[in-house]
């Protein structure tokens, strides 16, 4: 091109409203001409060279400048120049609606006249699936062109070979794939080849949602066998057990959120953690030196909040407390013009914003944060990662200068930070910090939660403009084509709240510092501290031996083999000393076998209805049965008969359990009951009085309960799916929840007592968190699993094929399959030290196993 009498060689790019010259030569400046500086007449061809090429001039693009180009493709030349002229016809339109309309009819005939170069195939034997039209998405650009899915490859290419003829991303490579709103339309699709990179490999938007779900769906299915499905719930159980960080968690629920670094208008928001920025050492372990995190950004200054909440109080519908968002295009070129300084140029029509508006101090931007009446913005990733280059003008950028006459140059940093590699490092300490880690789903509830929106966005002083919400404004009811695309333009430009992920309070994360829940009262959800006792080296000792066994459940060996009864085994209890296992079967028989002898010893019938499940009490001298003819029975080890029958219930009784001498019985008359014995020792052979404590209603059938190791917590599970959580010492409430479709069969909580997990007919397992009562995840099981044992992150279930899986629980797959019964797997025990396990199945037998090491 001819720029000021000058040959500058450089890349000639023709946009929907602009034409944009950009010099090979960095120092030399970008020229951008279009509508806005005055396209006066269309362009020109003209003969020009020897060697046949053609050139154009486009005539008084900036004032009465002509600038010359030479194109060195022949091919394209008259291709660019007939496209130039319709788009100079479009710009000539009066209404803004018509331009935009006639600018997609010419792009979608250049895409109507042209298809997928099959010779970009990287394999002669890959069969394509589809191919479609789309747009490749990045930062304030969308390039047209053809996609295509093979078997083997995904591939895009653009319509104008630039900035590569096409690009392959490798099907085996993709490790996530989300779909993606788009100027607030269903029709994004982003592909991620790695875990936990900011950046995805490829982001495309469709022209149609029929295109995007079907090519997002068959790579969903090619990748099923490859790689798990993320929800948020899957990534909060990681993130609450401490197997990803809090960094790693923020990033995954911005991606499912919506957030993208392609899309400015959502682009992935992070927190202010920290509010010292003056103190010369920064003190992590002092709570002062971290924000306050139940709060958003514009309530942390409570004399602001006041002005604001007052303004919010006199304003009409739609009333709204802040005018603008925490997160938008603006604020995220804020922080990002170092590095990326042309996009700030592009929104700004070619200008840096004013020196004393930039981004020049940290502690400065915070302080404006606090007390700005319209500055209300978050932070973005980039501060918690490891590339400090945004803080630092490598590019000797002109910025502009300050009032006070100082250039804008690298940004000022608080004094506690060396250096701006120091100030990431120790903001993503702080990020990972005690304090943080503890308070971080305050936030999340704010920015992703069930404070995002409604009267619980209100109380937290949370609400935002109707603009920056999904839905808020229904653009598709507006008939005017101008009047449309100035809302939507608008709606990008102000910045978007992302996606709500949850609808109930998010839990907290387990933190080293803490061990159970405490449940002194109905409402408790704290968490108790670890004390040191006396016994803490042989627990110590105890937890590893555990997970040692765990660690080798995969190599469960069968030991014996026996058919004790005529029915389905029910359930097993086990003296201290392993030397006796009872069982308990729909034959209605209680059985005694003996390890020592490898016999059964005993065979003893209440009634002729089926037992339900059996418990041993403390000392090994009595065994609890529950059974379907209403009753509970006690059987004497010592005396070998039955000690006392409990009527307790109007139905089946169909579970039994036994915590610090109080018993609680489960009914498919919609009743658990708390009961006490009274008058008598349950030990001896003396018949005893039981005084019920409480009873626990339901609206359904109880199938199954649990209680939690400290025997303040029992759970309880429905015919009908739903859980209840219930607070023992009070005997009250704490939670009820649907959780599955269907009946639920067994249900246990974890050892530090944080979650339950139940298995169901509706073939799914599922782990509910114990402090807030959220559903947190759902793992498809392929059959029904009908009973299992758990560590917290490793589960050992029976299911309807007879086989024992053993699955990693974070990430929902299936580690090891054991074969064993001949019929469904109907019950599981596993002793405290987890060396021993039996089973018991409808083949009526029952199976003893150990873990080899």
């Amino acid at each position: 091109g001819s720029v000021r009498d000058r040959r500058v060689r450089g890349s000639f790019k023709v946009c929907s409203k602009s034409v944009i010259f950009e010099p090979e030569d960095a120092a030399e400046p970008i020229l951008k001409v279009g509508r806005g500086t005055g396209l006066a007449e269309p362009p020109l061809a003209l003969p020009f060279s020897s060697d046949g090429g053609w050139c154009y001039f486009l005539s008084r693009f900036s004032g009465d400048r002509d600038y010359l180009f030479h194109l060195e493709t022949t091919v394209k030349t008259e291709d660019v120049v007939q496209t130039l002229l319709q788009l100079h016809r479009a710009s000539c339109l009066d209404k803004l609606g018509d331009q935009t309309a006639m600018i997609a009819a010419n792009l979608q005939s250049r895409l109507a006249r042209t298809s997928f170069d099959k010779n970009g195939f990287q394999s002669v034997s890959e069969q394509p699936h589809m191919e479609c039209e789309a747009e490749m998405v990045s930062p304030l650009v969308t390039n047209p062109g053809h996609v295509c899915i093979t078997n083997q490859s995904l591939y895009f290419q653009p319509l104008n070979s630039y900035p590569d003829s096409v690009v392959q991303i490798r099907l085996h490579s993709i490790r996530r794939i989300y779909k993606r709103r788009h100027g607030l339309r269903p029709l994004g699709m982003e592909v991620f080849c790695s875990e936990d990179d900011l950046c995805s490999d490829i982001y495309l938007k469709f022209y149609n949602t029929k295109d995007r779900d079907e090519l997002y769906y068959y790579i969903a299915t090619f990748l099923e066998n490859h790689m798990a499905e993320h929800t948020a719930e899957s990534y909060m159980l990681q993130w609450q057990r401490g197997h990803i960080s809090n960094y790693q968690y923020l990033l995954h629920l911005n991606n499912l959120a919506d957030r993208s670094v392609n899309d400015l208008s959502q682009y992935p928001v992070f927190p202010w953690v920290i509010s010292d920025y003056s103190s010369p050492r920064l003190d992590l372990n002092n709570p002062a030196s971290f924000r306050d995190l139940t709060r958003p950004v514009g309530a942390l200054n409570t004399e602001r909040l006041e002005r604001l909440l007052a303004r919010y109080r006199d304003m009409p519908e739609p009333s709204f407390m802040y005018g603008s968002h925490y997160s938008s295009p603006g604020y995220v070129l804020f922080y990002l013009v170092r590095v990326a300084p042309e996009y700030m140029l592009c929104l700004q029509n070619g200008r840096y914003d004013h020196a004393d508006r930039m981004f020049n101090n940290i502690a400065e931007t915070w302080r404006n944060c606090l007390d700005g009446a319209t500055d209300f913005k978050e932070l973005i990733p980039e501060f918690y990662g490891s590339d400090s280059r945004f803080l630092r003008n490598e590019l000797c950028l002109n910025l502009g200068k300050r009032q006070g006459g100082g250039k804008v140059g690298d940004v000022i940093l608080p004094p506690w930070a060396s250096d701006a590699d120091d100030f990431l490092q120790k903001l993503r300490c702080a990020l990972e910090s005690q304090y943080v880690s503890e308070n971080l789903h305050e936030w999340i509830d704010l920015v992703f939660g069930y404070k995002q929106r409604g009267c619980e966005a209100v109380a937290a002083h949370n609400v935002f403009h109707p603009l920056t919400y999904e839905g808020g404004i229904d653009c598709d009811s507006i008939e005017d084509p101008d009047q449309k695309i100035a809302m939507l333009t608008q709606i990008l430009e102000f910045g978007q709240t992302p996606r709500q992920l949850f609808s109930t309070p998010h839990p907290q994360r387990i933190t080293p510092r803490y061990s159970s829940v405490s449940t002194t009262t109905p409402s408790s959800s704290e968490l108790s501290p670890v004390t040191p006792s006396e016994d803490s080296s042989f627990e110590d000792l105890t937890e590893e031996s555990k997970k040692l066994a765990w660690s080798n459940m995969s190599k469960l060996t069968l030991q014996c083999r026996h058919k004790l009864h005529k029915e389905a085994v029910t359930g097993f209890a086990v003296t201290c000393n392993g030397a006796s296992i009872f069982s308990t079967s729909r034959d209605s028989t209680l059985k005694m076998f003996s390890r020592e002898s490898n016999s059964l010893q005993r065979s003893i019938s209440f009634s002729n209805m089926a037992l339900s499940s059996c418990q041993m009490l403390p000392e090994d001298q009595t065994v609890v049965c529950s059974s379907w003819d209403n009753n509970i029975y006690f059987y004497s080890v010592a005396f070998g008969r039955r000690q006392d029958t409990l009527m307790g219930h109007d139905d089946a009784v169909s579970k039994v359990c036994w915590k610090d001498d109080q018993l609680y019985t489960a009914s498919w008359d919609s009743t658990v009951k708390v009961w006490r014995c009274v008058a008598a020792e349950i030990s001896t052979n003396k018949r005893s009085q039981f005084e019920l404590l409480a009873e626990f209603e339901h609206d359904a059938g109880v199938n199954t309960i649990a209680l939690n190791p400290a025997g303040t917590l029992l759970a309880s599970g429905t015919k009908e799916g739903t859980l209840s959580l219930w607070d023992i010492p009070s005997f009250t409430l704490l939670h009820q929840m649907p959780c599955h479709a269907a009946k639920i069969h067994h249900m246990a909580f974890s050892p530090d007592s944080r979650h339950i997990l139940s298995v169901g007919e509706d073939v799914t397992m599922r782990v509910t968190d114990v402090q807030t009562g959220m559903l947190i995840s759902t793992i498809p099981t392929e059959e029904e699993q009908r009973c299992f044992c758990w560590d917290g992150n490793t589960v050992l279930s029976g299911g309807q094929s007879g086989d024992l899986r053993l699955w990693d629980l974070l990430s929902g797959k299936v580690m090891h399959k054991i074969p064993a019964h001949r019929g469904t797997v109907t019950a599981v025990w596993m002793s405290e030290q987890c060396s021993t396990v039996i089973t018991g199945g409808e083949d009526k037998q029952m199976l003893v196993w150990k873990p080899q090491y």
